[in-house]
């Protein structure tokens, strides 16, 4: 039977030596998060079965419970020869599971529980494994309706409504093992320098031994750097023979192999910059008006999962045939395999998390979102395609009084503090749309249909020096660079697009345009309002597709068809912006 989603998992740090653990999973619902009482952990076998990584509540799974799971617990053999395990660590990869995860080797605890929907997470398991066969057991406890538990696009009503969707509960990205030498690199950093034409290597490590890198391009040697006895970090810096810019449309990507001892990691990265200047986002010292697609990851039959690499690459080319540049990956953290092929294909992207479920006026709320979205933005930093940070979207008040927003702002400014500390070389934006405390951009969203009052809105920034924000009485506006980060989300739904209308009502953000002619019209204008603003120095369209009952994507759910004329809408995308003059 052939294993889903069979390609490696992050082809930005890939060893030869790993195997991939998708597929058939003995599988089991725990109502009462009662299974490690009862002896799930060690048990000979589950009641059920379950395909990974596609989540129980999806139809690829073979499951298909759109019910709430309160807990889930997932098992299967591996089998380890001597020659695996002959001087090698054995590490366990969870690509994500949603909530709380706990991982059990042979009936023993291999660890903390692991908290986060999103972020991806290992475990060795070294000391747990023998030669031979080997239980592995995973237990993930879910509540989605806690008030402190992030949860993005998942509905917390029994059934999907507006623009909340299927749930997703447990492992929803590939699960895999690696082998890896007593002295191993654990993690690298890549700076590029554009200006120098250099790119320094840091790297963390594990053991003792040699460390070394070499860069290449095209297969041609562009550079390389050693050090001799190293421990914990090693620093190099290399000078490139030739250089090749990362842009928007060309993904000219350098190949990297790391060496330490015996340890060998092949990786890449892109050679450019961003940083803003004024109102202006300036990529590799040139002012770029970001034309960007509201991409929320979902899938009919995978839910949070793509089903191939290849729907992965699909989204990617929909948002560019429309005229996109990039996309706003929208709450949710999208796979490493989608970054790969952004990267490859000069596609520019918004790194964000599935902030939508958090209480931000609770103090647990920084502990349960706070490691997560920090280890999914160590993960991420080296990809060229990311360029911004957004960990949290409209963080609507959940509970009113002065106690309750003044912790809201404490969470906010933390995070977004921890976020720069980590990534000082990239824009973050605390919280898009609203509401912002502390931040580089000052993004906005209006769902305004008619294009007159949505240009008068707007047109006062350039005109007066006045931003219009709906929500003065929370946030400050303080001259930081704007652009619409949300707009449109205009109703048209397709009379052969019925996806599950038997159960749920259409929705749109926009009222829904009666023609193809109404909708280019409309298309238009908010668009132009936008790229013909001169202090605005991007957008981002709602939406790439359909999803479930909301039915204001430009391209169908289910077959990812487009909706209206590609070329039309390209067109009106690809003016001239008047930033980029």
């Amino acid at each position: 039977m052939a294993i889903p989603r069979p390609e490696h998992p992050n082809p930005q740090w890939e060893r030869k030596t790993w195997r991939n653990l998708n597929g058939t999973w003995q599988f089991e619902i725990d109502h009462g998060v009662s299974g490690e009482a009862r002896g799930l952990p060690a048990a000979p076998s589950l009641s059920g079965k379950i395909t990974v990584p596609f989540c129980p509540e999806s139809r690829l799974s073979g499951v298909g419970n759109k019910d709430f799971m309160r807990c889930v617990w997932y098992k299967r053999s591996i089998s380890l020869t001597r020659k695996d395990l002959a001087g090698q660590r054995v590490i366990l990869h969870i690509g994500a599971c949603d909530f709380e995860t706990h991982v059990f080797i042979n009936g023993e605890e291999a660890g903390q529980p692991h908290f986060g929907g999103y972020g991806s997470f290992q475990y060795e398991i070294t000391k747990f494994v023998k030669p031979g066969k080997n239980d592995v057991t995973i237990e993930a406890i879910d509540d989605i309706q806690s008030l402190v538990q992030p949860h993005g696009k998942q509905s917390a009503k029994y059934d999907s409504y507006r623009c909340y969707y299927t749930r997703t509960t447990g492992i929803w990205q590939t699960v895999w093992l690696e082998f890896v030498p007593e002295s191993f690199i654990a993690y690298a950093r890549f700076d590029p320098d554009v200006e120098n034409g250099t790119v320094a290597v840091t790297a963390d490590l594990a053991g003792t031994g040699d460390f070394s890198v070499e860069v290449y391009y095209k297969g041609k040697l562009m550079g390389k750097a050693e050090k001799k006895n190293c421990a914990v970090r090693a620093c190099v810096d290399i000078k490139l023979k030739e250089k090749h810019l990362w842009e928007i449309g060309h993904g000219r990507l350098y190949d990297l192999i790391l060496r330490f001892g015996a340890d060998e990691v092949k990786s890449y990265f892109g050679l450019r910059s961003v940083r803003m200047d004024g109102m202006k986002f300036l990529l590799n010292g040139k002012s770029v008006f970001q034309r960007l697609i509201l991409d929320q990851g979902f899938y009919p039959d995978g839910i949070c999962t793509a089903p191939t690499e290849a729907d992965l690459v699909k989204d990617i080319d929909c948002g560019i045939a429309a005229g996109f540049e990039g996309a706003r990956m929208h709450q949710k953290v999208f796979e490493p395999r989608y970054l790969y092929h952004a990267d490859k294909k000069g596609y520019i992207v918004w790194g964000e998390y599935g902030s939508w479920g958090t209480d931000t006026s609770e103090r647990s709320a920084v502990s349960y979102f706070l490691p997560d979205w920090i280890s999914t933005v160590l993960r991420d930093v080296n990809h060229p395609s990311v360029i911004g940070w957004c960990p949290f979207n409209e963080t609507w008040n959940t509970r009113e009084g002065k106690i309750s927003k003044s912790l809201e702002t404490e969470v906010l400014r933390i995070i977004y503090e921890e976020t720069k500390r980590v990534d000082p070389t990239r824009p973050c934006i605390d919280t898009s749309g609203n509401y912002h405390v502390v931040t580089d951009i000052f993004d906005v969203h209006l769902y305004e249909q008619d294009p007159a009052i949505f240009k008068e809105t707007y047109d006062k920034l350039w005109q007066t020096g006045e931003l219009v924000d709906r929500y003065k009485e929370r946030q400050t506006y303080r001259g930081e660079p704007v652009f619409v980060s949300e707009y449109g989300g205009i109703g048209f739904k397709l009379e052969s697009n019925d996806y599950d209308s038997g159960r749920k009502t259409q929705w749109s953000y926009g009222k829904s345009a009666g023609s193809y002619e109404e909708f280019y019209d409309r298309y238009k204008r908010l668009t132009h309002a936008i790229i013909d603003n001169p202090c605005m120095f991007g957008l981002c369209y709602t939406q790439l597709t359909d999803v479930e009952q909301e039915q204001n994507g430009l391209f169908t759910y289910d077959t990812r068809e487009p909706k209206f004329d590609l070329k039309i809408l390209k067109k009106i995308m690809k003016k001239k912006a008047a930033i980029e003059k």
